[in-house]
């Protein structure tokens, strides 16, 4: 078994290269302008420094305060991110205490200027920009935090709220909830805050569809998918919708009478199953309206299970969707079935950024720390996007969209030598640099060029 010579030497080393691509995505969204100006400070540390350092962390998969104290003394890490000062872990918490209502009120808009500025694609699946929006749950049990309760998945947590935008999965949209309220509580007054941003990110020549599932099957959610759709057409442009229809206590052996009635055509799938597509006109109302709108609805009978065991009783599955499109039925649920993709997404922001266990005791601190993690998952998806995808990217296999942990590991975790020389900061990455030094180079070279005003 060899020895080695284990020495110290007064070379500056990093095992997080990918820091500096980070900072250039705070040049391109303007944090300290953003920021500094609205969240002003009288004296001690500037509110751009606290927040790069939290978004810092996070990009590194990193969520606790305690984490900040290894890099107070990191000299690399300051001039990565242009931080004047590095926040010590009591002076974090506090100053995220004290500011946490203001900062989500500006945190969101650091997203949208690298997402604009930055000038990231944003693809269409199927000829429309998808907008996807849902809840997921962050376990958060054996804990006193503010607002944590029991969630759907039956342990005690919080409800996020997440919109993603197109095939790349932007996130323009996550706040936090508590564990107990309803996928379509308050919603309306999220989609609120979306609509207008998924107008100024996409062209105005693209089409674009909200997908979401059951649990926002409510009157006022549908006839504010309808209100934007008359918005859009006002201004020359397309808005569709499709809401996953929740049956709640509607008896489905009704429904194969129904499908009879309303003229259904049945498809023999196999030997005793069958299924009937078609679509209803119905009325809803809410607040003094009344509204027609459409339900595509997809009726299976079995009278034989996949087994070949004949069944006493036909077993009757009904799914059904609301929506604004005139396209077939096959071709909306088709539709519908993409909206799975958002699933990764919450995986990447609960496990890459680790934010599912939040940091703070406090509702509104990690409600901040959540928007911040918006910032963080939207830094890393592009420089993911820019970099591991195409002809120059050291990942091979083929991919529309990079997850967020190939990033940390390809990129952010990348070793280096730092070296400050003639006024110029140099990063070494040594003699087998070759698959990644294109990376590094391609998308700092974009990012430098969205940084002019």
């Amino acid at each position: 078994m060899p020895r080695f010579e284990m020495r110290e030497s007064s070379r500056q080393l990093t095992s997080y290269a990918g820091l500096s691509l980070v900072g250039q995505c705070f040049e391109v969204a303007k944090v300290a302008p953003v920021l500094d100006g609205r969240i002003p400070v009288s004296a001690g540390m500037k509110t751009s420094d606290l927040v790069k350092s939290v978004v810092g962390l996070l990009c590194l998969g990193k969520n606790d305060f305690a984490a900040i104290e290894p890099f107070r003394q990191d000299r690399f890490f300051r001039e990565a991110l242009d931080i004047g000062k590095v926040p010590s872990e009591e002076w974090l918490r506090q100053r995220l205490d004290a500011i946490a209502g203001k900062l989500r009120e500006q945190s969101d808009e650091l997203s949208l200027r690298l997402i604009e500025r930055a000038e990231a694609p944003i693809t269409a699946h199927d000829g429309y920009v998808r907008l996807d929006f849902d809840t997921f749950t962050m376990n958060n049990s054996g804990t006193k935090k503010e607002d944590v309760s029991r969630t759907y998945q039956g342990f005690d947590g919080y409800t996020p709220l997440a919109a993603y935008l197109g095939n790349e999965g932007w996130a323009i949209g996550l706040e936090l909830r508590p564990g107990k309220w309803h996928s379509a509580f308050e919603t309306q007054y999220f989609l609120e805050r979306i609509f207008p941003r998924v107008e100024r990110l996409v062209p105005a020549g693209e089409k674009v569809l909200s997908v979401n599932d059951s649990g926002f099957d409510g009157a006022p959610l549908l006839f504010c998918h309808e209100e934007e759709r008359e918005r859009y057409a006002a201004l020359g442009r397309r808005f569709d919708w499709i809401t996953k229809w929740n049956p709640r206590s509607q008896k489905r052996e009704d429904w194969v009478a129904k499908a009879d009635a309303a003229g259904a055509t049945w498809q023999e799938m196999r030997p005793g199953k069958r299924q009937a597509l078609f679509d209803l006109a119905l009325e809803r109302s809410w607040n003094g309206q009344r509204r027609t709108l459409r339900l595509a609805l997809r009726v299976i009978e079995r009278s034989i299970d996949k087994k070949g065991q004949v069944l006493l009783a036909p077993e009757v599955e009904l799914d059904g969707w609301w929506t604004s499109l005139s396209e077939d039925v096959e071709h909306i649920i088709r539709r519908y079935a993409a909206h799975g993709t958002h699933e990764q997404f919450h995986s990447e922001i609960k496990t890459d950024l680790d934010l599912e266990r939040l940091p703070s005791g406090k509702f509104d601190t990690n409600d901040a720390v959540l928007h911040l993690g918006m910032f963080a998952y939207n830094c890393l998806r592009l420089i993911g996007q820019l970099g591991l995808t195409g002809e120059i990217s050291p990942v091979k296999h083929p991919a529309r969209r990079r997850r967020l942990r190939t990033v940390l590991q390809e990129v952010m975790y990348r070793a280096a030598q730092f070296i400050r020389k003639a006024r110029k900061l140099i990063l070494d990455f040594g003699a087998c640099a070759g698959h990644i030094l294109p990376v590094f180079l391609h998308v700092q070279g974009r990012l430098l060029a969205a940084r002019s005003p």
